[in-house]
């Protein structure tokens, strides 16, 4: 994502900016959504159905900050390759590199979230985790096979190491056959399977989530394209085609209802793709300039930095709070919820800063064990 980039007379890509900022103020605004969701979702029983207030219904869609991150992720990891003829220098590099900063801070949240699981509070109400928890969720397979859940926010990594698994792939399609074809060949098959299925609607946490999810990633990839496109495609006012492109998702929502639009993820998932990607596009190209300006502060920036780490640890401290903390001094519904901000936000934002200070930010600032042991030698 930071690579730099030569300009190009003659090939579109003159004036490549070295750096593409702001992404990581989004993913940190995306984590910090997830958070507010489970404080709501644990609080307020009944989803999809809300019994909280109305003027918190805003928080029950963290399904789509989830589906953003992914179509951030495709969008980042595709940005060097579009650099560099969409190659990914090597596919076993690209797979060494992407275990090595994804793997050692999900296997240490792995083990907190056993921890807590067994001695503190249940993450599901399907039993505690087993021996069979630890095989599936240690590989990180749980999008093939049922176990019970460690933490429920999992669910995502795995479906996010299988597209990484197939990242190189649609690379290679990209290369070869361009975009179109690669958003086309991949999200038409998920069309059908829906329709095919009378608009199934797989739920976070169910199994085979990677297939209908690929299109997004894919859009993502789709979309850093566009970074590497002539100055007047840049130049195209990319924030505009994001709000037309949300709009028609947006009133849907409101007109079907926030319980329509949930037991419709299948499609709004799909639907709203494009939006998310243009926006990152906006982003990328240094557009709308007050959101820009506002991602890149030192504080989103932080944020940011740790925002993997606020993901992995987050649900077991808001779910302790809820259940084990919660009951103590206040009474259920709005007074758990406004409690839970006040303790579990602050505490998971704070503990995920120092969990990724050991288990994160390390891995990602050294690439081989033995960078790692002469930085914590120094």
């Amino acid at each position: 994502m930071t690579a730099s980039a030569r300009g190009e007379e003659g090939t579109g890509r003159t004036n490549l900016p070295p750096q593409v900022l702001g992404l990581d103020g989004l993913r940190g605004l995306a984590a910090l959504y997830v958070v507010l969701f489970h404080c709501w979702l644990y609080t307020f029983p009944g989803y999809p159905r809300s019994t909280a207030p109305g003027w918190l219904d805003g928080l029950m869609f963290g399904r789509l900050a989830v589906v953003f991150f992914l179509v951030l992720s495709g969008f980042s990891l595709a940005i060097a390759p579009a650099r560099h003829g969409w190659r990914t220098g090597g596919v076993g590099r690209f797979l060494r590199r992407r275990a090595w900063r994804i793997l050692p801070p999900y296997w240490a949240a792995l083990v907190m979230s056993l921890i807590i699981a067994w001695f503190v509070v249940p993450a599901s109400h399907y039993g505690l985790p087993t021996g069979k928890s630890i095989l599936v969720y240690g590989l990180v397979v749980q999008d093939v096979f049922t176990a019970p859940t460690p933490n429920g926010a999992f669910w995502s990594i795995g479906v996010e190491s299988e597209l990484y698994l197939l990242f190189p792939l649609f690379l290679f399609v990209r290369r070869k056959l361009g975009a179109a074809v690669l958003v086309t060949a991949v999200t038409l098959p998920v069309i059908g399977r829906g329709m095919l299925a009378s608009g199934a609607n797989p739920v976070e946490g169910a199994n085979g989530l990677t297939p209908h999810l690929a299109p997004v990633f894919v859009a993502g990839i789709a979309g850093a394209g566009v970074v590497v496109a002539s100055e007047r495609v840049r130049r195209l006012p990319w924030g505009w085609f994001a709000a037309l492109a949300a709009v028609p998702v947006l009133v849907l929502g409101v007109v079907r209802g926030f319980v329509w639009t949930v037991n419709h993820y299948f499609w709004v998932d799909l639907a709203v793709a494009p939006a998310m990607t243009m926006l990152l596009v906006a982003v990328a190209t240094g557009k709308p300039v007050v959101l820009v300006r506002f991602l890149t502060t030192r504080a989103m920036r932080s944020l940011g930095d740790f925002s993997y780490s606020l993901y992995l640890i987050h649900l077991p401290i808001v779910m302790a709070v809820i259940r084990r903390l919660a009951p103590h001094f206040v009474g259920r519904g709005l007074p758990t919820f406004l409690f839970t901000l006040g303790v579990a936000l602050p505490v998971s934002v704070l503990a995920a800063w120092l969990f990724a200070r050991v288990f994160e930010l390390p891995f990602k600032r050294n690439r081989s064990w033995r960078s790692l042991v002469a930085s914590a030698r120094s």
